[in-house]
């Protein structure tokens, strides 16, 4: 659907995507809700989760054929930009990415449940840290799986002859330990179990769903950090010290100025990465230029996320002085976030190693 669309009607799908998003994420809402669900668990609310399967966005990226909406990442990027402003910590873009591969899978009844929201189904591909590699151990511990205590179900990357099965294994008397992360949600350590077999080979497409989980992260980023700056703005123009408004001072005028342009790059770079994928980059193993200029747009836009982010909320607590460094002063809830996604589907060194490798030489 998504490649059909010229880009009038693309602006105009992702403005839809955006306003749709004011019903979990309203502009200028409070904390209350996020500040209600940390250190709890889930850690997240299952009644907004299903919402979100009812407006679309768990299947946003899933084609038509399979009961999703087939759009692009453009207006993917336009609602995690959207829920990342609200620190909505509902596990949109992991249970997104399951949907993704149950629909290449052929698992219809599995697949339905998740885009309704009913159930949590989490992908539990990872065996050690800061990688994008699924080397699918059957017996390998599964970790870093975010929000894995309210799944329902994980699926197993499995390798088997060379290539990637996907295995089925319910929560339910799983051997799952969980440790909170900073930012007050959790993730899991999942012990792989007897489990049902989906499909055969997944590996090309879990490799292109977790760069676009990737990409998301770093627009959910974007979407931080961009409220975070606008919190600090405001203080900057009400802050009152020597009898004058603090915002009138050139130093933190220059400081503000810079911290401005890095938005500005962050979102060039995401939105470029994002137009770069829709417009046809292809995650197409037999076609390896497409390969490449696929994952060197989504790892450039992914660096760029994760250290502008945290430059970012680091600058805007520092700027908001003593008050920025209370839990009780939402800017911080941005930069506890920040430093969580920062590193999830790989961190700025990873990402800007696979960009080194993987960019095509520019021609002289």
């Amino acid at each position: 659907m998504s490649a059909a669309l010229d880009d009038s009607d693309r602006q105009e799908s992702i403005r839809m995507v955006r306003d749709s998003a004011a019903a979990v994420a309203p502009v200028g809402g409070d904390s209350k809700r996020i500040r209600d669900l940390r250190m709890q668990m889930p850690g997240y609310d299952p009644a907004v989760l299903r919402q979100m399967g009812e407006l679309g966005w768990i299947g946003l990226r899933v084609p038509e054929a399979a009961g999703g909406a087939g759009l692009g990442l453009g207006e993917m990027g336009a609602l995690a930009e959207e829920l990342g402003g609200a620190l909505a910590p509902e596990p949109l873009i992991p249970a997104s990415l399951s949907a993704t591969l149950l629909a290449a899978a052929g698992a219809p009844a599995e697949l339905g449940r998740v885009l309704s929201g009913e159930s949590l189904v989490l992908t539990a591909w990872q065996e050690r840290a800061d990688t994008l590699e699924a080397p699918g151990g059957r017996e390998a511990a599964r970790c870093f799986i975010p929000f894995a205590g309210g799944a329902d179900a994980f699926l197993l990357p499995v390798r088997e002859g060379g290539k990637l099965a996907l295995y089925w294994q319910d929560a339910a008397g799983a051997s799952l330990a969980t440790e909170q992360t900073y930012d007050g949600g959790h993730h899991g350590t999942l012990q792989p179990a007897p489990a049902r077999k989906l499909a055969d080979d997944i590996g090309a497409v879990l490799d292109q769903a977790l760069d676009d989980a990737a990409l998301m992260t770093g627009f959910y980023l974007l979407g931080g950090a961009e409220r975070a700056f606008a919190m600090t703005l405001d203080y900057l123009k009400t802050r009152m010290q020597f009898g004058k408004i603090i915002g009138t001072f050139q130093a933190l005028q220059h400081r503000a100025a810079d911290l401005k342009m890095q938005l500005a790059l962050m979102r060039a770079s995401l939105e470029a990465a994002a137009a770069t994928v829709d417009a046809g980059a292809t995650g197409d193993a037999t076609h390896p230029a497409g390969v490449a200029a696929r994952r060197a747009a989504i790892s450039r836009a992914k660096t760029r996320a994760a250290e502008a982010s945290m430059l970012i909320n680091r600058q805007c607590v520092q700027l908001s002085g003593g008050i920025g460094y209370t839990d009780q002063y939402d800017v911080g809830l941005y930069l506890r976030k920040a430093m969580v996604l920062s590193n999830q589907f790989g961190s700025a060194r990873l990402h800007r190693r696979r960009f080194i490798a993987t960019a095509p030489e520019t021609e002289e």
